[in-house]
């Protein structure tokens, strides 16, 4: 792969994006020994450098470089010098002159990622943990890599053996439903799966639309249960972001039981899902408010298996930044 970070969704071509799903399977493959630790870095230090609070990614990325025989070192703003108003800048050339060989960050203001990878004020890869409301692209790539695992696969075979080298989403039907306007998942989302063939519609009420989503390579939609009726093969339940709004909806809808009621994954929404489609959750979840526990729990929710896929789509990324060419996987 030819990239030196991975910022955005929109820095991969079609290629780049099959390559990572192809190599996060071959690291899922190793998963399954009984000695799941590759040799593959041994001797590289990875920062987790994140300005955001964060469970899931954070421990997710901590597990795929661990895997791969990094050194990690968490960094957390809280606490540290930046709480004492250390610049990023002034972060970034500590961790240099510290003999970090990749960064991982996650920031509240969007574009924190791009401008730490190419304003000069260091020499390493940077991957992109969420910045803002900007993009998320691991997080992309492990729902791609999570419907690519189910789409047009029956139900019966055997879900362990491996998907052939090269498979994309051509024809997929994806419905992501709910608070758009703050969600980097939904932005990247829409890149990715549109990138491998999907077709994808954005189910919101107006007030958790972005301004300019007109422009979006995907269809939008106000009524849910008009886009279940068009039989997804997908349907990705979005976090409604209340620490982005003031008050329990900050203005941008009426209460919680009115939005569950317009926009949640209910139990009568949940029947009329296709027998073959899945349900999916970037985490963590609101169960009541976008999604009940019936869906949350259901054969038909992949929710567990996204997790499990980030740490295999982490260890991917950082194998293709950072393992010296020529390197195998075993």
């Amino acid at each position: 792969m030819s990239l030196d970070h991975l910022i955005s969704i929109r820095d991969l071509d079609y290629r780049e994006a099959v390559q990572l799903l192809d190599t996060a399977e071959q690291m899922a493959a190793t998963q399954s020994r009984r000695v799941k630790k590759l040799p593959t870095l041994h001797g590289r230090t990875v920062v987790n450098l994140f300005f955001e609070d964060s469970t899931r990614t954070r421990l997710s990325f901590e597990a795929a470089a661990k895997r791969l025989s990094a050194d990690v070192i968490n960094f957390s703003a809280k606490g540290s010098s930046v709480s004492k108003g250390e610049s990023l800048k002034d972060t970034a050339l500590t961790l240099q002159a510290m003999g970090a060989d990749a960064v991982i960050v996650r920031h509240s203001s969007s574009g924190a990622a791009h401008r730490l990878a190419h304003a000069g004020w260091m020499n390493l890869p940077v991957l992109n943990a969420g910045d803002g409301t900007h993009q998320h692209p691991t997080q992309a790539l492990l729902d791609a890599m999570t419907l690519r695992r189910h789409y047009k696969r029956d139900p019966q075979a055997n879900q362990a053996e491996p998907l052939a080298p090269g498979t994309d989403l051509k024809g997929a039907r994806v419905v992501i439903v709910g608070d758009v306007l703050h969600s980097r998942v939904a932005r990247s989302n829409v890149d990715l799966l549109t990138l491998l063939g999907a077709q994808v519609t954005l189910v919101a009420p107006p007030t958790l639309l972005p301004v300019g989503v007109e422009n979006w390579n995907c269809v939008v939609e106000y009524d849910l249960d008009r886009a279940i009726a068009q039989e997804p093969d997908a349907i990705m339940m979005l976090r409604v972001q209340r620490e982005r709004m003031s008050g329990a909806g900050g203005g941008f809808f009426p209460s919680p039981g009115e939005y569950h009621a317009a926009y949640g994954l209910d139990s009568q929404r949940y029947a009329r899902l296709p027998d073959d489609a899945i349900v999916m959750h970037p985490g963590p979840m609101n169960r009541g408010l976008e999604i009940c526990a019936q869906a949350a729990d259901s054969p038909k929710s992949v929710i567990v298996e996204q997790v499990s896929n980030g740490v295999s789509v982490r260890m991917a990324a950082l194998y293709l930044l950072l393992a010296p060419e020529g390197t195998t996987r075993d």
